[in-house]
This record gives structure tokens, sequence and C-alpha cells, in this order.
């Protein structure tokens, strides 16, 4: 029953809470791409350049906190600086869409020339980050580490293997948790949602109804960064921040949106967790786990892993492949707010 035990900790230790965490972050990230693709009709390729961004103006704001004394105690101090990095990116993305988009919608263009031009927009806003931050590996968590650590754990559970769980892995559910629940909230209850969710469905007929296009489009961006910024800082927090990461980060966050079903927030959050899953569990190690599990009695001498870490990417790359081939309205049914 120990072995058993043990074997359940190292697989929370190492497979469950991590992935529970980095399916949040991707799931944030994911609704921020399902926003742009169900009201903006298009798929913003920018979009990991913009949650980059969003970071790199906490990162700085939080530093200089930092220098100044000002720190929000247990917590990291980047939490105090998330609504200012949420309104830069928000200032970015509408004046992204002042100057470039909105001259594309405006003549109708086809959703594959937005898509070419986002990708334009994605290597700019790369070149600015860098500028910004450069292109080294930041940490800029601070506060408590540990919620459970995994001495504490032994000396109370008197098992073998200790279950850590960061501080930052807590944060990560919590903020995800609140920021999906105002979001569903502001999409079902408020008239702007509301006018966002009419405008989705059926353009023209909205239009009739006296939507004003312009307001729904600058409500989608202002989400979209906050969504972006907060994905984006949480992955930081939990990992470390560098540009060229969010960059690649672009795979997996689409393959959750796609998963899910492009253009279904529900399908997003879904698709999140299911990536995060499969790519933590298949670059997975499981020796230790198939040693505790069948009680001593069988140790593999291999490591009983799948692919290495440094092809996860992969992963996401061959389910969004087999979910476009056999199912590609996703899990849920796409395009639906």
């Amino acid at each position: 029953m120990t072995d058993i035990l043990n074997a359940l900790v190292v697989f929370a230790n190492f497979v469950f809470v991590p992935a529970v965490a980095y399916g949040a972050q991707l799931a944030l990230g994911a609704l921020g791409v399902t926003l742009v693709y169900g009201i903006l009709r298009f798929s913003n390729f920018a979009h990991g350049d913009t949650m980059a961004f969003g970071t790199a103006i906490t990162i700085l704001l939080t530093f200089a906190l930092q220098g100044a004394e000002i720190t929000a105690g247990f917590l990291p101090t980047a939490l105090i600086a998330l609504p200012v990095g949420i309104l830069a990116t928000t200032l970015l993305v509408l004046g992204t869409d002042r100057a470039v988009y909105r001259f594309y919608r405006a003549r109708r263009a086809a959703p594959v020339i937005l898509v070419i031009v986002s990708m334009g927009v994605m290597f700019v806003m790369n070149a600015i980050v860098r500028f910004i931050v450069g292109v080294e590996d930041i940490t800029f968590t601070d506060g408590e580490r540990f919620v459970v650590s995994a001495r504490g754990f032994r000396e109370a559970t008197g098992l073998e293997e200790g279950l850590a769980i960061r501080t930052t892995q807590v944060i990560t559910l919590l903020v995800a948790a609140a920021a999906v629940a105002l979001l569903f909230w502001f999409l079902n209850r408020t008239r702007t949602g509301k006018s966002m969710r009419a405008f989705s469905d059926n353009e023209d007929l909205a239009l009739l109804s006296g939507i004003n296009p312009e307001r729904v489009v600058a409500v989608t961006w202002a989400i979209v960064a906050a969504l972006a910024t907060t994905a984006g800082v949480l992955y930081g927090l939990d990992k470390s921040f560098k540009a060229f990461t969010y960059f690649q980060l672009l795979l997996p966050i689409f393959a959750s949106a796609i998963v899910g079903g492009l253009g279904n927030p529900l399908g997003a959050i879904a698709g999140g967790f299911v990536i995060a899953f499969s790519e933590v569990m298949v670059t997975y190690a499981w020796r230790q786990v198939a040693a505790y599990a069948t009680g001593g009695a069988w140790e593999p001498a291999s490591l009983l892993q799948l692919m290495g870490t440094d092809y996860k990417f992969a992963v996401s790359f061959a389910i969004l492949i087999i979910v476009l081939l056999f199912k590609p309205t996703g899990l849920f049914k796409g395009q639906s707010l």
C-alpha cells in the first residue's frame, strides 16, 4: 500500500500538478485566440508575442517595484504590476488594430489575408519584445516559493516521496479560474458581451440591430490583451521568461483552441488541458512510477519515456494534425460564443 501511495505522489508531483498549471495557462492563451477567431474572423498568429509583450512590461515594472522595496509579501510582486502590463498591451493591440487590421477589415479582406498580416505583426512584436528585455532567460518570481514543500510532506506522511506544490502553481489556478469566470459572466450577463455574441453569430444582422462594430472590436481586443498578458505572466512566473519561448507557445495554444473547437470558449479551456496533459504525460519518464506501482518487483532498465522533453511541442503538432484530419470542428463544435 505504501508503494502505491508513493507512486501516486510521484505522479502528482511530476505529472498531475504541473499539467494542471500548464493547462490553465494554455487555456487562457487559447481563449484569446478563440475570441479573435470567433468575433474578428481570423487566426491571430501574433498572439504569442502579444503575451510576450505584456509579460515584458510586467517584468520591467516588477523590477522597478522591487527596487523601490515595494512587494506583495509572500505573493509575487508581478501580481501588482500585472494591471499595468494589461493596460500597456491593450494600448498596443488597439493601436495595431487601428494602424493595420482596420484597413483590411473595412475592405472585407479574406481571412487568409488577415492571417498573413498577423504574421507580419508577429515579427514586429517579437522584435519589440527582444529590444525591450533582451533574449536571455529572466526569472521574476519572488515571495514564498512553496505552498507545500517536499520535506514537510515527507515528514507529515512518512512516505519516501515528497509532494511539492509551488506558490505560482496555486496562483495560476486561482487567477485563471477568476479570469474565466469573469469572461463568461461578461459574455452572458452584460449588454456589451451579448452584443459581441450577436456580432459573432451574424455580423450583418447585428449591424442592422444597431450594434456598433468598432466598439465590439475594441472591447474584443481589450479582453484578448488581458487574457494574453495574464497567461504570459502566469507562465513566466511558473517557469521563466524568454521571448522566443512565447513564439513557440503559439503551437500548443492554437492546438488547444482547435482541439476544443476554434471559436468556442468552453472548447478552448478543455483543449488547453488536453494538450497540457498530453505533452507532460508523453514526455515524462515513468520508470520510478512503474517501480513503485509493482512494489519493487520490476524496475525497468529504460526510463519509460516515449519522447524527450525537447520535443514536447511535437505532441501538440501531432494532436493538431489528428484532430484536423478526423474531427476538424474539435471536441466541441467551433464558432459559437
